[in-house]
């Protein structure tokens, strides 16, 4: 699946949130990014989290972080960190779950919101179960995403600082080098960990 943006969708978005035409910008935005969003967070494979419903919650999320976008980073990445962020609220109220967001901060976004979670093949949103994919599943989620980020959705070392980084706001050029490096070390741990996982199946040869 191409991952990449156009770079006229990109400039698009972007002229709509300089004009302030938040909803044009979002419409646009989940448009050419939810399909990718939604694959993302049926990666993750939880039987906890219900992956339509933490995508709600990126769109509202989307919506309401427009006026405060700064550009430092594309809006791909800052879509993952997005789902990310939405994710991890998910996991926290898991024994307090409501009902299923409805976007009431922007009912004019329900319909492309919509046309997104219908029009994503359910081939598209979950991968192919074989014994290596399954093997994700003995990993945190914070593991996990960084493992689909990194491997399955390609995104370079700082990209994937921005994805996890844990505290809110824009990060200073130091601080993503920082956190590169810890993701880098966290990448050489999760892997030595699948090998493991592996040799102890009889997937890998000791």
């Amino acid at each position: 699946m191409d991952t990449t943006a156009p770079d006229e969708i990109e400039l698009a978005i972007r002229r709509h949130c300089d004009a302030q035409r938040w909803s044009d910008a979002a419409t646009l935005w989940i448009e050419h990014r939810g399909p990718d969003v939604l694959t993302f967070l049926a990666a993750l494979r939880s039987e906890q989290v219900d992956s339509l419903e933490v995508f709600g919650q990126f769109c509202e999320d989307l919506w309401r972080s427009l006026p405060t976008f700064r550009w430092e980073c594309s809006t791909r990445t800052w879509s993952y960190r997005l789902a990310r962020n939405a994710w991890n609220r998910a996991l926290k109220r898991v024994r307090r779950r409501g009902a299923h967001l409805a976007l009431s901060e922007a009912p004019q976004l329900r319909d492309i919101v919509e046309q997104v979670r219908t029009s994503t093949a359910l081939h598209q949103r979950t991968e192919v179960k074989d014994s290596f994919t399954a093997l994700r599943e003995h990993l945190s989620p914070d593991d996990q995403m960084l493992l689909i980020l990194r491997v399955d959705r390609g995104l370079g070392w700082t990209d994937v600082a921005r994805v996890m980084l844990q505290q809110s706001g824009s990060p200073e050029d130091e601080d993503l080098v920082k956190i590169s490096a810890r993701c880098r070390k966290q990448f050489e741990r999760i892997k030595r960990k699948l090998r493991e996982l592996a040799q102890a199946r009889g997937l890998l040869p000791e």
